[in-house]
């Protein structure tokens, strides 16, 4: 397993949607074991394939519920329904978000309270997960990866001017940027 670099907004991977998996081999094993060992270690609740800059729908989660219960997995080729969205103001504190590709930063948003996730898994069973609260934004959160889309890219108006203020301060925007997880001092 290898941890690989995480994209930043702007790679033109992260802003395109992903193609299906086709191929169910030993590379797509080695790559799924790599998006853990990644996200692991970033430390994250879920990686897209397209945040390490393969522009494959997958992605990968890790959340502890509130009771102690672990939920990890990886779900491929991922189709998602949700439930209606809010249109009030997102809570500053209970909503707030935050992105390995869009690192150091939260801002909040408004999601879905419930999801649903099919899909398959490493060996082609089928996957059906019902989830709801924060286990339902991260499958939210990660499934927008695969069709290019990051969350500062639907927030409201008001918080767009703070995201570009950041891009320009920091040079974001822009191909080829990227962090290493365990050696790049970045918040996500």
């Amino acid at each position: 397993m290898t941890i690989r670099p995480i994209c930043i907004s702007g790679n033109p991977v992260l802003h395109n949607r992903a193609s299906e998996v086709t191929v169910f081999d030993e590379n797509l094993r080695e790559l799924v074991a790599d998006m853990f060992e990644t996200m692991d270690a970033a430390p994250g609740v879920g990686l897209a394939a397209p945040q390490i800059g393969v522009a494959k729908r997958i992605f990968t989660y890790t959340w502890t519920e509130d009771d102690g219960a672990l939920k990890r997995g990886v779900v491929i080729n991922p189709v998602l329904e949700i439930g209606p969205i809010s249109a009030e103001m997102p809570d500053e504190d209970d909503e707030s978000e935050g992105c390995l590709s869009f690192p150091g930063y939260r801002f909040p948003l408004k999601r879905a309270e419930r999801a649903i996730v099919t899909g398959v898994d490493l060996d082609q069973n089928p996957i059906h997960i019902e989830a709801q609260g924060w286990f339902a934004r991260i499958f939210q959160h990660e499934y927008d990866h695969l069709d290019g889309t990051l969350y500062v890219d639907k927030l409201r108006d008001e918080f767009k001017p703070e995201v570009e203020e950041i891009k320009q301060e920091v040079g974001w925007g822009i191909d080829g940027l990227s962090w290493m997880p365990g050696k790049d001092d970045l918040d996500a």
